[in-house]
C-alpha cells in the first residue's frame, strides 16, 4: 500500500536547519521502497534548499496535508498540527516537560499518532536514532574553543560558521594544546563523538589507574563509565544492572577524578535518582581542580553542579563561581568555565541531517512496509488515532490531565 511521507518545515525559534532526510536520502528511500512517496514542505531555513529537493525529483509544496506521515526534527507548534496524521519529531514530552503539556494535549485532541524520535528503540530498549554523536563532536570542539578563548591560547571559529565536519577537523589541526588532563564520561553516542575529536587531536588515552596516579608532560584523557564514577555505599562490588534498576545504594566516586583533572567533558546519560557526579559543596573543595566543563549532556541544576542553565550557540560560555555558587564571567579568576549548549547538533546541520537520515532509513522506514515486523512502530507510538495514550506511555496521563 503506498504511503506518502512529508518532510515538514521546522517552525521552532531559534530556527533549526536540520532535517530528517537530505535530497539524496529521499532518493534512496523511494528506490528501496517503491511504495513510498515523499513530498517536501517549502522552507527557507533548511540546510538543503527547496531547489535541491526539486532537482532530486521531489515536489515542494506549501501544503503537505495530502501526506500520511509527517517527518520533522523539533516540536511542531500547536496551530501547525494537521489532525489525523502520524508525526515523527522530538516532542520533549516524555519526561513530563511542563512547557510542552499543551502540545501533547493538542495531539490527543487532534487524533494524531505521535512517534517521538526518542521513543524509537529496539527490543532491548536501546535508542536507534538520535543526534547524540554530533552533539559529542560539537561539544568537545566547543570545549577546546572555550579553553583557547579563556586562556588566550588560540582562536577557533564557531562550528556554525564552518561547512562540515571535515572543516571542523581542519581547524583543530591548527591548534596546540598545553599539558592538560581531560576526563570524559559516558559510553554512548555522545561520548563516541567527543572521543573522535580527542583522538583527532592525537590526545593520548590512558587507563583509569594511570590517569589517577601519574603526571604527564603531554595532554591526556581518560574515558569513564558509571561503574568508575559511582560506588556502593556499603563498599560492595559495583553491579551495573542493579545500579540502573535502583541507584539509591550508590554514591558518587567522581571526586578522585576532579582532584587530578583540568577539563571535564560530559557524555553520560543521567538517570533519575542516580547520585550527582559532583555537588556545589564538592566544587568548593580546595581539592577540586577542574576549571572547564563542556557539559554536553546538559542536565540543568542537576548532576553537574556548575551547570546553572543551558547556554546558547550565540553565547555558549559562562562562568560558575564555586564559592558564591553563582554565575560569573566565563574567564573570571577562580571560576569554572561552563559550556552547556543544549542544541549542539544544530551547529553542524548538514552532517547531522545526513547521519540522522541514515539511521531513520535503516531503522524506521522498513517498519512501514514489512508490517512492523520488529515492533519498532508499536513500541514508539505514544498516542493513538482515537486520542488516547498507548499503554507504554500511560504514565503521562496525569501530566495530560493537569490543569494548573
Amino acid at each position: 500500500m503506498p504511503i506518502t511521507f512529508a518532510i515538514i518545515k521546522e517552525r521552532k525559534n531559534p530556527p533549526d536547519r536540520r532535517v530528517v532526510f537530505s535530497p539524496e536520502k529521499c532518493q534512496e528511500v523511494i528506490k528501496k521502497f517503491p511504495d513510498a512517496k515523499i513530498i517536501v514542505e517549502a522552507s527557507d531555513v533548511r540546510i538543503f534548499p527547496d531547489d535541491a529537493y526539486r532537482n532530486a525529483g521531489f515536489e515542494v509544496k506549501e501544503d503537505v496535508s495530502a501526506a500520511n506521515v509527517m517527518l520533522g526534527v523539533k516540536e511542531v507548534p500547536v496551530d501547525a498540527l494537521i489532525p489525523n496524521k502520524k508525526y515523527f519529531y522530538f516532542s520533549h514530552t516524555i519526561k513530563k516537560q511542563p512547557y510542552n503539556r499543551k502540545l501533547l494535549k493538542a495531539m490527543l485532541n487532534k487524533n494524531i499518532e505521535m512517534f517521538d524520535h526518542e521513543t524509537i528503540v529496539n527490543a532491548d530498549k536501546h535508542r536507534l536514532i538520535g543526534f547524540g554523536y554530533y552533539a559529542g563532536l560539537v561539544g568537545a570542539y566547543n570545549g577546546f574553543r572555550g579553553l583557547g578563548l579563556r586562556d588566550n591560547l588560540f582562536v577557533l571559529p564557531k562550528v556554525e560558521t564552518l561547512p562540515d565536519l571535515e572543516a571542523v577537523k581542519a581547524e583543530l589541526d591548527k591548534i596546540t594544546l598545553p599539558n592538560i588532563k581531560i576526563i570524559l564520561s559516558g559510553t554512548g553516542k555522545v561520548a563516541r563523538g567527543a572521543k573522535e575529536i580527542l583522538n583527532h587531536l592525537k590526545i593520548r588515552e590512558v587507563t583509569d589507574a594511570e590517569y589517577l596516579s601519574k603526571e604527564y608532560n603531554e595532554p591526556v584523557y581518560c574515558l569513564i563509565d558509571v561503574s568508575e564514577y559511582n560506588r556502593r555505599k556499603d563498599g560492595g562490588a559495583f553491579d551495573k544492572e542493579a545500579f540502573y534498576e535502583d541507584p539509591t545504594d550508590y554514591e558518587s566516586d567522581f571526586m578522585k577524578y576532579a582532584k587530578v583533572s583540568d577539563i571535564f567533558f560530559t557524555g553520560h546519560f543521567y538517570g533519575n535518582g542516580a547520585p550527582y557526579l559532583f555537588t556545589r559543596e564538592d566544587a568548593k573543595s580546595p581539592d577540586f581542580k577542574i576549571n572547564l566543563v563542556a557539559d554536553i549532556s546538559c542536565d540543568v541544576d542537576g548532576p553537574i553542579a556548575c551547570t546553572l542553565r543551558a547556554s546558547t550557540i550565540a553565547d555558549p560560555f559562562y562562568g560558575y563561581d564555586p564559592q558564591t555558587e553563582s554565575e560569573t564571567a566565563f574567564d573570571a579568576p577562580g571560576a569554572i568555565t561552563v559550556m552547556a549548549v543544549d542544541n549542539l547538533p544544530c551547529e553542524l546541520p548538514k552532517d547531522a541531517s545526513e547521519g540522522f537520515g541514515d539511521m531513520f532509513l535503516d531503522n524506521v522506514i522498513p517498519a512501514f512496509f514489512n508490517g512492523d515486523a520488529d515492533g519498532i512502530l508499536q513500541r514508539a507510538r505514544m498516542t493513538t488515532e482515537d486520542g488516547k495514550l498507548t499503554p507504554r506511555f500511560a504514565y503521562l496521563q496525569d501530566y495530560v490531565d493537569f490543569s494548573g
